[in-house]
């Protein structure tokens, strides 16, 4: 039995009560089921009943009283007891908290997944790196966490589009260009433009595809290196997050909204709204009326646009697109974008809170021997994504990226993360997967087979590390949604990590395939479907987290 299955009946408790008259109240949105801190309150608690006092107009306890034998009879509950102010301590018949191993072993890749947020489509647009040069180390941490989000709200139930701004217009590319031509003339960059070796290897490769470019109209020959340059960096771009385990539904070029008229026509429709106003020759968006700290440029007094009226058509797009919200993961530099940002929304009429949200990250640091890693062998001037993985690996750079908070920076240590030891967090998380694999294979080999769903005996499994591995596993699915709905992928590392460590006490304390010489019996099978659940899961929950589950360390 998980948290939501003894959510659902404390609620049906709560329809009983107010059905036969006992209470009268509303019924709370969500109903909190969690583990006690102490284990002499029972397997699990509820503070419904604080929440159901006020609309009750009774003491807490009081509707705690009403609701525990409601709760007690249900079937798998062995008793509900009222605690002060007005908690629900419940204990779970043993057969109850033991059939959770087959269920959780039966239901498979499906097991942590729920419909919490179905029915929503959301657009994820995360990464988004100019195609000026490889991703570097910050966009890294865009890279796994945008994509374990997009993991956990398809979990949780969300349509999910993951999408990648390709930023083919404007200032920078034009520096990209400049220096792709200095270096295939053999000439330094230009004071404002972008160095590093690969910047030569670009210029090389375009003159490979376009031997003459060099020979054409300074015009022409800067469009040859435009096209073909940010074509070659962006393939390189898309390898890189590749081979990383990041992949796109849909790659947007920022080009696309100028070439069709979409910068107009946002700019039509903001005008439609009055929000529009000329002044200085230039052309304003009243985002103040938002709550923005001040009113923001569509048009130059020059008649150019400014990058402000791409993001407004570029949202528009979305919208338009069927996305009920749009969420965009940006860098710490960019979070004075948030205000802009919300209020542009609130000129296209939507509501800033429903359909547009804005997560904003820290910056990441590469440290070696106590000390930052500074420079890169190939960008120069900046850590990229793939010095990161060839430091450290994938697994351990994603794993690492992801268990950290966003809100936080953080300084990843090439030297722990390198380290095969239980104080690499990934480390340790992927030995705990390795081990059930340990138990399951040498059962085939010595032919003991866990018997058929039927012939399971969940009673069997009394244990106070069964009981505690249990309880851990089924936390598994509410921990998927709450990370999801929270948007912190941190919360599946940290809750992999616990159940490692239950896992191994589990592990040392319940033998789990009988001595040379002894039969096996029904608690063996019992443990065997216990053992297979932890696998389940520490491989389910390292999936989303795009780490692999190895079966052999």
């Amino acid at each position: 039995m998980t948290p939501a299955d003894l959510a659902a009946v404390v609620s049906g408790g709560i329809h009983t009560a107010i059905q036969s008259g006992r209470i009268s109240a509303e019924v709370p949105e969500e109903i909190r089921v969690e583990r006690p801190r102490h284990r002499g309150h029972g397997d699990y608690s509820t503070n419904v009943a604080l929440q159901l006092a006020k609309s009750a107009g009774m003491p807490a306890r009081a509707v705690a009283e009403v609701l525990a034998p409601l709760v007690s009879a249900a079937t798998g509950v062995a008793k509900a007891e009222v605690a002060d102010p007005g908690f629900l301590n419940i204990t779970l018949e043993t057969a109850a908290i033991g059939a959770l191993a087959r269920d959780i072993v039966l239901a498979g890749d499906a097991y942590g997944r729920t419909d919490r947020l179905s029915g929503l489509r959301l657009n994820l647009e995360f990464v988004s790196a100019n195609p000026t040069g490889p991703v570097h180390i910050g966009g890294a941490r865009w890279a796994v966490v945008g994509d374990v989000l997009a993991r956990l709200l398809e979990a949780a139930g969300a349509d999910v589009s993951r999408e990648y701004y390709f930023n083919d217009a404007g200032v920078q590319i034009d520096r990209f260009v400049r220096s792709l031509l200095a270096a295939a003339r053999g000439l330094p960059s230009p004071e404002d433009g972008y160095s590093g070796a690969y910047i030569q290897e670009i210029a090389d490769a375009v003159l490979r595809h376009h031997p003459g470019a060099l020979d054409l109209p300074e015009s022409e020959s800067a469009t040859v290196f435009r096209a073909v340059g940010t074509e070659l960096m962006f393939d390189e771009i898309k390898t890189s997050l590749a081979a990383f385990g990041t992949h796109f539904d849909t790659y947007f070029n920022e080009k696309d909204l100028h070439d069709r008229g979409d910068l107009d026509a946002a700019v039509t429709r903001l005008r439609d709204g009055g929000h529009v106003y000329e002044t200085d020759g230039a052309l304003w968006l009243r985002t103040t009326d938002f709550g923005d700290d001040k009113d923001r440029v569509l048009v130059k007094s020059d008649g150019s646009w400014t990058y402000f009226t791409a993001d407004c058509a570029y949202y528009l797009n979305k919208r338009s697109r069927g996305f009920e919200r749009v969420v965009i993961m940006l860098g710490a530099d960019h979070a004075g974008y948030v205000g802009r940002m919300r209020a542009m929304a609130a000129c296209f009429g939507d509501d800033p809170d429903r359909h547009l949200e804005i997560l904003i990250g820290q910056l990441v640091n590469l440290v070696k021997d106590g000390r930052p890693v500074r420079m890169s062998k190939r960008a120069g001037t900046v850590l990229t994504l793939d010095d990161l993985t060839e430091a450290v690996g994938v697994d351990a750079a994603r794993y690492a990226l992801a268990r950290a908070s966003v809100d936080a920076m953080i300084d990843l240590d090439v030297d722990l993360l390198t380290r095969q030891s239980n104080d690499n967090p990934v480390y340790y998380v992927q030995y705990a997967h390795t081990r059930p694999c340990a138990v399951l294979r040498k059962a085939r080999e010595a032919g003991i087979d866990k018997g058929a769903p039927e012939e399971f005996d969940p009673a069997l499994l009394t244990h106070g590390r069964e009981a505690d591995l249990l309880g851990m596993l089924a936390e598994f699915p509410q921990v998927v949604t709450t990370a999801a709905t929270l948007r912190e992928p941190h919360r599946v590392a940290h809750y992999l990590e616990a159940l490692a460590g239950t896992y191994h006490r589990f592990y040392d304390a319940c033998r789990v395939l009988p001595r040379s010489g002894e039969t096996p019996d029904d608690r063996t099978r019992a443990r065997l479907w216990l053992t297979e659940a932890a696998r389940l899961v520490l491989r389910n929950g390292l999936r989303l987290l795009g780490v692999s589950a190895p079966e052999r360390m």
